[in-house]
C-alpha cells in the first residue's frame, strides 16, 4: 500500500513538472549561463538540469488547446522566403525588424482583435504574435498567422520568443531545415520547445531576455 502511494505521487509531481516544462528550462538556462556556483546551491543548479534534460515530451491535458492558437490561425509562410536563400533574407541581419508592419497597421488590427476575443482586458496582457515567426519566415501579414498571446502565465508569449529565437539560430546555422522549423512551431509550438528550446540551446546562444525580443 505505501509503494502505491509513492508511485503515485511521484506521477503527479511528474505531471506538474511536465506542465511547467518551459519555465524549468529557462531557469536552467539562466544557471548555465550564470554557471551553478553564482547560485551558491549546486544540488539545485544540478535539479534544475535534470529535470530538463529527462523530460522529452509534454503531459497534455484538457486545457492544453488554451496555450495553442485557435483553429483559425494555422500558420502561413512568405512565400519569398525558401531555404535556398536564408542568408539573403531571413538570416540577414535586421530582416525580420525591417519585415515587420508598421505599428500603424498592427495597433489598430490588435485593437479590433482584442475588442472581439478579449474585451475590456488591458491590451498589454497580450501579444498579437506570428505564429510562424517573421524570423524564419513568417507572413508578416496574414491573418492565418497571427493571434493574441497571453504575455502571462504558463507557456506564455516570453516562453515563445525563447523558442523563436532559438529556431532561428538553428535554421541560420544549417542544424534543421527552414520547412521544418515552420511545421514544428504551427503545428504545437509547445512541443516544439520540448524539442528545440533545450536549456543547453538556450544557454548556447545566450538568449536571457525572452520579453525584450520580438519575431
Amino acid at each position: 500500500m505505501r509503494a502505491r502511494a509513492i508511485l503515485g505521487g511521484a506521477a503527479i509531481i511528474a505531471a506538474v513538472i511536465a506542465w511547467h516544462r518551459p519555465s524549468l528550462d529557462q531557469s536552467a538556462a539562466r544557471l548555465n549561463v550564470l554557471g551553478c556556483t553564482a547560485t551558491n546551491d549546486g544540488s539545485v543548479c544540478d535539479a534544475v538540469a535534470g529535470i530538463s534534460r529527462a523530460i522529452h515530451s509534454p503531459l497534455l491535458s484538457a486545457s492544453q488547446a488554451a496555450l495553442l492558437p485557435p483553429p483559425e490561425t494555422p500558420g502561413a509562410i512568405d512565400s519569398a522566403v525558401t531555404q535556398d536563400n536564408i542568408e539573403e533574407t531571413i538570416c540577414r541581419p535586421g530582416y525580420a525588424r525591417a519585415a515587420c508592419p508598421d505599428y500603424a497597421i498592427t495597433g489598430p488590427l490588435k485593437r479590433r482583435m482584442m475588442n472581439a476575443q478579449h474585451p475590456r482586458e488591458p491590451m498589454a496582457d497580450y501579444e498579437l504574435d506570428h505564429l510562424i515567426p517573421i524570423s524564419i519566415g513568417g507572413a508578416p501579414l496574414d491573418m492565418h498567422d497571427l493571434w493574441l498571446q497571453p504575455r502571462q502565465g504558463i507557456a506564455n508569449a516570453g516562453d515563445k520568443n525563447v523558442l523563436a529565437y532559438v529556431l532561428w539560430r538553428l535554421v541560420c546555422t544549417h542544424q534543421i531545415p527552414l520547412a521544418t522549423a515552420q511545421r514544428d512551431i504551427s503545428h504545437d509550438w509547445t512541443r516544439a520547445y520540448q524539442i528545440h528550446a533545450t536549456p543547453e540551446n538556450i544557454a548556447k546562444y545566450h538568449f536571457q531576455h525572452a520579453e525584450e525580443q520580438r519575431d
